[in-house]
């Protein structure tokens, strides 16, 4: 049976109590269109989000809003299907809405935003208009879908406004929304000059999950700062109506990765790598998209300076660097890759040896058994985020140690480390501590190595993906 199978069965065991119909609103449909012996065809899409929300919608037949994935021109309009149970509700964009709507508002002004100003948001009139109608044509294609009484769950940055949208067309929901980014301190909030509208269409919900306590707190005070919202960091009231805030942490598919480690052909995948790595060599390993949030420049800058220390050589380590391209049309994502590519040349050029390379740069998308023989080849994970939101890579790496071995050094600022605390926590913006804790990580004792391995396990064990999704739902429901 496949994991995915397994997973459903699982999932078939339980009730959705107080749950008839389902509908989850997300900037992405479950399914991606695919061509196959010459024949387009829709699949179920890899990920998460869909792994663990969809056979709660399947169970009760329910619905799934979102971008089929391509611009509108480039295919026809798509009407209502279903596919393995699940109602699927397209949402058309054009180039230009995704142009404004997604590259601008969405990524340029929200995501800088959201993850502390480390670059400077754009705020711009036209793409807030654009936020709007998009929005707005989200929550039309979600009323349209539902009925009073069901429940809607409302997923992350790109549909903040969808909430009280929908409340409005269909005041007799229960509606959930769920941030998987970050929400930034009230001070940084302020600079966004649509303050007051973002809070308010959020404030549509009954219940908005956050990723950390944190991220509910700044929410909840910036609810109370910046419109009629009142109460306390738990509940607020609006518009005469209680909206509960919290966090809920998000999670992996445990036995999915676990099973994948205990596969021999991943297992000797594995093998393969580390013996063309050097066996007397330690494996660091950083997996991040390029993104300038995951602080993968700054983290080479710190493994150059282990180098330049001399109590470590490209004979004693080596760096694997998997940066996952994102958003490569975005000038400030060209920059990085730039920043990120002569870093990696610098460290090569000074360190390595014949036939030792100091880094390994892969700059692409790698299928999930390639990525598990890499997590099982490395000795050292390092995800060092400048600020994330929760950051599933650290949780996917401790799932696969089956054996309890490997490292994990992490950014003090990933939404994990506030879960994963036997990891080695870092100041990414500490170059001189970052290169202290990866001379620590390659030099741990075996038994220490066991003993955080084991912590961090029995916490992801404990909390996976389902849980998430059922604690989530549970709770909206009650």
């Amino acid at each position: 049976m496949s994991p995915q199978a397994q997973t459903k069965t699982d999932l078939d065991r339980k009730s959705i109590p107080g749950v008839d119909r389902l509908t989850i609103v997300a900037n992405r449909l479950p399914v991606r269109r695919v061509e196959q012996g010459g024949r387009k065809r829709w699949q179920r899409s890899p990920g998460g989000l869909v792994s663990a929300v969809a056979p709660f919608v399947e169970r009760c037949h329910g619905s799934w809003v979102g971008w089929p994935g391509y611009p509108e021109k480039e295919g026809p309009a798509l009407k209502p299907f279903t596919h393995e149970d699940i109602s699927i509700r397209p949402v058309p964009l054009s180039q230009d809405e995704l142009d404004t709507f997604y590259y601008g508002f969405s990524n340029a002004t929200l995501w800088p935003l959201y993850h502390d100003a480390i670059r400077p948001p754009v705020f711009r009139r036209s793409w807030w208009r654009a936020y709007v109608h998009v929005n707005r044509r989200y929550a039309q294609a979600a009323a349209r879908a539902v009925e009073p009484g069901d429940t809607v769950w409302i997923h992350d940055y790109q549909l903040q406004l969808v909430p009280s949208m929908l409340r409005e067309l269909v005041p007799k929901l229960r509606i959930g929304f769920f941030l998987h980014i970050p929400f930034p301190p009230e001070e940084i909030f302020a600079r966004l000059p649509w303050r007051t509208q973002i809070i308010e269409g959020l404030l549509g919900s009954d219940l908005i999950g956050f990723q950390t306590k944190l991220g509910a707190q700044n929410f909840s005070r910036a609810a109370r700062r910046f419109s009629a919202a009142r109460g306390s960091d738990r509940q607020l009231d609006f518009s005469g109506r209680p909206i509960r805030v919290g966090p809920y942490p998000i999670s992996i598919d445990v036995k999915h990765y676990e099973q994948l480690a205990a596969s021999p052909e991943i297992i000797k995948r594995a093998e393969g790598l580390r013996d063309q790595m050097g066996r007397n060599r330690r494996v660091i390993l950083g997996v991040d998209r390029l993104d300038y949030t995951k602080g993968i420049d700054l983290r080479l800058r710190a493994f150059r300076d282990v180098l330049e220390r001399g109590r470590l050589s490209v004979r004693d380590c080596v760096f694997n660097q998997i940066a996952v391209p994102s958003r490569e049309q975005v000038e400030q994502y060209q920059e990085l890759r730039r920043n990120v590519e002569e870093e990696v040349g610098r460290i090569n050029g000074e360190f390595s040896e014949p036939g030792l390379p100091a880094v390994h740069y892969h700059r692409r998308n790698l299928p999930v058994e390639d990525l598990m023989a890499f997590y099982l080849a490395a000795d050292v994970l390092v995800i060092t985020p400048l600020r994330d939101g929760m950051n599933l890579v650290a949780k996917e790496y401790v799932a696969s140690r089956l054996d309890n071995t490997g490292v994990l050094v992490l950014s003090e600022f990933a939404g994990a480390a506030h879960e994963l605390r036997s990891a080695l926590l870092v100041n990414p913006y500490d170059i001189d501590g970052m290169a202290s804790t990866l001379e620590s990580a390659v030099r741990l004792s075996d038994r220490d190595v066991t003993r955080r391995m084991q912590a961090m396990r029995r916490v992801v064990k404990r909390h996976d993906v389902f849980k998430w999704a059922d604690s989530f739902i549970t709770e909206l429901t009650r």
